[in-house]
């Protein structure tokens, strides 16, 4: 199969978990950033809303797109057969999902940027290396629900708990910060608050954890009878 129609047909086999989640997981929070804009709302507050979509909403969307790809296919143990290799396809998969949801958090960013509203939030670390305020808990959710994926071999099991790590850390911010490793591997980092200092490390930490994380993820899938048995179950 030729590369554009190979990518396509990966795209579609994602699913519409992981292409319907990025867009709506950000309209939320920016549609309510637009009813603050017409209220009595202050720039911070509206500021903060658009950038939670960003490190909040982007991360849980690529994290359940990523648990939803393992398990999908109802004969994966053909697709076990091919020249490829199943763990290829199912990368080639996480990459769209991936890219996919980087491009909707591009868009809202570049948006923000243009429309000044990037500017307004006083942890926003600038154009570029702020980026990563959306990028690095993106590809750290996402490595834990491609890993969950691997481990549980059902998008269910996987998403579920890529939701509880998302919902654990909203509850107990506050408690995340009294540790040094803790705030380290706090995904939200830049909207519910973090010692200034901690912050690039913060950044650097979640991105090196998600190549932990799709390393373990790329060794479990190379164990075929553990996919053939999900399948079977």
């Amino acid at each position: 199969m030729r590369p554009l129609p190979l990518w396509r047909h990966e795209a579609r086999r994602a699913g519409w978990t992981a292409l319907l989640t990025p867009p709506l997981a950000v309209a939320a929070p920016v549609l309510i950033a637009f009813v603050d804009a017409s209220g009595n709302a202050s720039d911070h507050e509206i500021a903060q809303s658009l950038f939670g979509a960003l490190e909040m909403g982007v991360p849980l969307a690529a994290g359940i797109g990523a648990a939803s790809l393992v398990g999908r296919d109802p004969a994966a143990e053909l697709l076990l057969t091919t020249p490829a290799g199943y763990r290829a396809i199912l990368l080639r998969r996480l990459a769209i999902t991936v890219g996919w949801t980087a491009l909707v958090a591009v868009l809202l960013a570049g948006s923000m940027i243009a429309t000044g509203w990037w500017a307004k939030w006083p942890a926003n670390h600038g154009a570029l290396p702020g980026q990563l305020v959306w990028l690095a808990p993106t590809l750290g959710l996402a490595g834990l629900g491609f890993l969950a994926g691997a481990a549980f071999r059902g998008p269910a099991a996987a998403g579920g708990l890529v939701a509880i790590c998302w919902i654990f850390q909203q509850l107990f911010a506050d408690a995340a910060q009294e540790h040094g490793w803790s705030r380290l591997l706090y995904l939200f980092a830049t909207t519910r608050g973090a010692m200034p200092a901690d912050w690039t490390a913060n950044r650097i930490t979640l991105i090196a954890a998600a190549a932990v994380l799709g390393a373990v993820a790329w060794l479990l899938l190379g164990r075929t009878e553990r996919l053939l048995q999900g399948v079977s179950e």
